[in-house]
């Protein structure tokens, strides 16, 4: 989710790129770099955190020249700091290279290049870029870019310049997205619209797999093979503010079709192709994955919600008692953290303020602390002993969607990490388990074309305050998310409680017409799960079921139902929960709320 921004024609390049990266802010960032070339030589520029920063220094130190690229970056990694920052170059300012997404072989192909060597002044996959860019470079910038990215893996976008080729810029698209602009003897690149619009309305959207050519005359896009592709220019007719939201209403709306991509950018590297499971920066030492005897979830929120989506699948998986707590209380009730205890801590900013003190709690405790988080260089990362980032990229929303599916991704590679080294896990799942891992963002994709039945399913929620979402077992898990994300943004008062709970207490308030929403894919608890329905619409409740699609006896039981792909029950929360994000939202905006930025509620909680 970092920004590109690049420029070629007759204006000074540096003012017009950091405009251009200003207009993307809203994708986040930690620092910014710009790097000019004037004709003659490569100079750049860039500072830690905010586009102020970046700009103070040029202008008292400006860069001159009518070509340029400019980068705002979300670290994934190396901690956010200026040498960190983007562009990147090769040691002898010959190929500059501003890059968003992951290159999965980086550590290879930078292991091959010091062999050769190569020295590296940062501690990013993208200098590696340049390097290699670099050592394939013969004069043509093009044909050195397609020999590179031959060499590497993984979900990204790059734009490079070489200093022997002024007025000439090279890209390529796989899957992080990336658009040109087509001005009047000028031409833009950017990651995305809103970037350019206030220079050209007139777009081309490069597809995965693709490269592109621009110089001020014009644009060329081809292939990786060197295919030549036609594409028709575009008009955009968005505003600035939808631009921003890539035509979407809401953010959250946005984030949530974006799950497929943040999906794969959380697998990317870690899950290979032969099926083994590498996390970059989780290094338990020998001995203690064999004699781990419990571990502990400290979590508040959506990020708490993933946390009992880990206890159930630790606890099936790995069959290590597990316990998923609130972290404000964890904090004050003087837990029993004993024996060779692991504490996984959750926050998506890795700054909520009661996450961090019951994590800092276990490590007084002899606990080992393996944070899971968004944020590179956040106080939790830097406290923990293990890190697993989440690699969501920045959300806009109050409401989360895509970090809280990437927590889930980040405990099953975690799972399966574990599970290999105690050896615990069956063969026979641990294969299902990472076919179905690998299937998740196409499945994602599916899961996101039930929003036409949300929409008509919503209509029954408007007029109504009450709502009950039950579950069992994993189902249940998912049902607290789906009740979150409706309380948060449509105002709606929503309880979440397993399925066998109802009769206790809250069927007392199931009346004629009342929403219950239930999560029915855990095939060992199918039944028990389908008496509580009956009880429910016993009581003239409307019932709307979450289930797989070849479910053929949902609607037996149930008045609607929201379909997902079929996929292993262990990993089914990934795509149930997509359909309840989807409906809390459609509710929302049938109620006029400000889905965005709901009543009482920050995005990251960092006080007590």
């Amino acid at each position: 989710m970092c920004g590109i921004m690049g420029y070629v024609g007759r204006q000074e390049a540096a003012p017009i790129i950091i405009d251009g990266l200003r207009r993307l802010e809203y994708r986040g960032y930690d620092s910014a770099g710009v790097a000019i070339h004037d004709g003659t030589g490569l100079a750049v520029t860039k500072a830690e955190g905010k586009l102020a920063r970046l700009a103070a220094v040029l202008e008292e130190h400006p860069l001159a020249g009518t070509f340029g690229i400019g980068h705002t970056r979300w670290a994934t990694h190396g901690v956010p700091s200026d040498r960190n920052a983007h562009p990147h170059t090769d040691p002898g300012g010959e190929i500059v290279v501003v890059h968003n997404g992951i290159i999965e072989n980086f550590l290879v192909l930078k292991e091959a290049l010091a062999a050769e060597g190569a020295e590296f002044a940062s501690e990013t996959d993208t200098e590696v870029l340049a390097h290699l860019i670099a050592h394939e470079y013969d004069g043509d910038l093009l044909e050195a870019v397609r020999r590179a990215v031959g060499k590497a893996q993984g979900a990204y976008a790059l734009v490079a310049m070489a200093k022997a080729e002024p007025g000439r810029m090279v890209a390529v698209r796989m899957i992080s997205p990336l658009v040109i602009g087509i001005g009047d003897g000028e031409m833009f690149l950017a990651s995305d619209v809103p970037a350019i619009l206030h220079h050209t309305r007139d777009i081309v959207v490069v597809d995965n797999g693709e490269m592109v050519d621009i110089t001020p005359q014009g644009w060329r896009i081809e292939t990786l093979a060197g295919v030549a592709v036609e594409r028709d220019t575009l008009e955009i007719n968005w505003d600035a503010a939808q631009a921003e939201r890539g035509g979407y209403p809401h953010f959250m709306l946005k984030e949530i079709f974006e799950q497929p991509q943040a999906a794969t950018e959380t697998l990317s590297g870690r899950l290979l192709d032969d099926g083994s499971v590498e996390l970059e920066d989780v290094h338990f030492p020998d001995g203690f994955v064999e004699a781990l005897d419990k571990i502990w979830i400290a979590a508040c929120g959506t990020a708490l919600h993933a946390g009992h989506v880990g206890k159930e699948v630790f606890e099936h998986l790995l069959r290590i008692p597990t316990e998923a707590a609130f972290a404000h209380e964890l904090r004050y009730r003087n837990p029993l953290i004993q024996g060779v205890t692991l504490t996984v801590a959750i926050s998506q900013s890795g700054e909520t303020a009661d996450t961090l003190a019951a994590a800092g709690l276990a490590k007084r405790l002899d606990s080992r602390l393996l944070a899971l988080t968004n944020v590179v260089g956040s106080t939790l990362s830097r406290e923990a002993d293990d890190i697993l980032y989440t690699r969501a990229g920045p959300e806009i929303a109050v409401a989360s969607t895509k970090a809280y599916l990437t927590m889930l991704l980040g405990e099953y590679l975690l799972a399966l990490k574990i599970g290999r080294d105690r050896g615990v896990i069956p063969p026979a799942l641990d294969e299902a388990l990472v076919r179905g891992l690998r299937s998740l963002p196409t499945k994602i994709e599916e899961a996101l074309k039930t929003e036409e039945e949300v929409v008509a399913v919503a209509g029954h929620f408007v007029g109504h305050e009450d709502v009950y979402f039950i579950g069992r077992g994993l189902d249940h898990a998912v049902a607290m998310e789906g009740s979150l994300k409706m309380k948060e943004i449509s105002y709606i008062h929503s309880e979440a409680m397993p399925a066998g709970e109802l009769k206790h207490g809250t069927l007392a308030l199931v009346t004629e017409g009342t929403p219950v929403v239930v999560v029915l894919t855990q095939r060992d608890l199918y039944d028990k799960t389908v008496s509580a329905i009956q009880e429910v619409k016993a009581r003239g409740a409307f019932v709307i079921a979450v289930a797989y699609e070849d479910d053929t006896e949902v609607l037996k039981h149930a008045d609607e139902a929201l379909r997902i792909p079929r996929v292993h029950d262990l990993l089914s929360p990934v795509l149930s929960i997509v359909p309840l994000q989807l409906l809390a939202y459609h509710v929302a905006a049938a109620r006029g709320h400000d889905i965005d930025q709901p009543r009482n509620l920050a995005k990251s909680v960092t006080v007590e």
